[in-house]
């Protein structure tokens, strides 16, 4: 090998080894796109709408959002743990597709905790327990009281068997004491529209569903889900200052990308995001749609998606829940 022949071929090593570093340091170099496991239209497709033209300046790059539904946010969050580990893919995944289908039996092809990198945590958002106004309870502690004294008055809708709203009901049972019946809607909406009617007495619902009827007095709202109150509902006591003391189910969804994706890249995804969901005009909008903007660390993110599969885990085994 003559002596030209070695430094050239040394110097082209260097620049190969260099190429990743460099990537990572000039990334983003090209537009990012964002898979939402949500149709158009919807609470969190809305949510993410509001985010993106922040998002896009700070990163200084389009950011396309592409909507993916079905089975559950699954194929979304598969796209996503499939995709090349560069940051020019990531998701925004739910609950659901981050931990608890894996819980509820659900057929996965990828693994939430080992095929995908938190980014950081978009929004939290709580459900409620509502009810008719014709309903004589006014207060969770009411609602408890009238199921250990009478408890055949009360019935609880939720939006489904196999979703959150139907272990937030059934946590709420088990930590209450009470045998109230949980009735599984197809929806939220219908559960939310048959305790409006006072067709039941009792259900679980979201804020997209029951801000409305709220606000006109067609239901009452005894208590959200959450540990502390939501900026959404500032008036709405949780069910946790109510006296089930620890009670606490979180709707969430927050921003992953394909395991493996360098972690100057994690970081630069994670600053930018947090910064625009920390934005005033943003939080502001973000609430009106019944959510709360909260930005989190990758770790925050990937705590949470741990503690909830094994929360939910253990309720489910303890109460003998089984899914179709």
């Amino acid at each position: 090998m003559t002596p030209m022949f070695r430094r050239t071929a040394i110097g082209l090593c260097c620049a190969l080894a260099l190429t990743p570093a460099l990537a990572q340091e000039n990334y983003p170099a090209k537009p990012v796109r964002i898979v939402l496991p949500f149709p158009p239209g919807g609470s969190v497709d809305a949510v993410i709408r509001m985010i993106e033209p922040g998002l896009a300046e700070r990163l200084g790059q389009p950011v396309i959002i592409e909507n993916k539904p079905g089975a559950g946010g699954n194929i979304a969050m598969d796209t996503v743990a499939k995709a090349p580990p560069d940051g020019y893919v990531v998701g925004i995944g739910a609950t659901g597709a981050l931990g608890l289908n894996s819980v509820i039996g659900q057929r996965m092809t990828y693994d939430p905790l080992k095929d995908l990198a938190p980014v950081g945590r978009v929004a939290t958002s709580p459900f409620l327990l509502v009810a008719s106004p014709q309903f004589k309870a006014s207060t969770v502690n009411d609602v408890i009281a009238l199921g250990k004294r009478s408890p055949s008055e009360l019935t609880i809708g939720h939006g489904g068997n196999g979703t959150l709203m139907q272990l937030s009901a059934e946590l709420f049972r088990n930590m209450a004491g009470i045998d109230a019946v949980l009735v599984p809607y197809k929806g939220t909406g219908p559960a939310t529209a048959d305790a409006a009617a006072g067709q039941v007495p009792l259900a679980i619902s979201d804020p997209p569903a029951a801000l409305q009827l709220i606000k006109a007095g067609r239901l009452k709202a005894l208590g959200v889900t959450t540990r502390t109150r939501s900026e959404s509902l500032p008036d709405v006591p949780t069910l946790h200052e109510q006296g089930l003391a620890g009670y606490e189910s979180l709707g969430w969804f927050g921003m992953v990308a394909p395991a493996g994706t360098p972690p100057a890249v994690i970081r630069r995804l994670n600053n930018d995001l947090n910064a625009v969901l920390r934005d005033p005009a943003v939080r502001a909008r973000i609430a009106a749609q019944g959510a709360d903007a909260a930005p989190s660390t990758p770790a925050e993110l990937q705590e949470l998606m741990r503690s909830d599969m094994a929360k939910w885990s253990a309720l489910i085994k303890k109460v003998g829940l089984k899914f179709d």
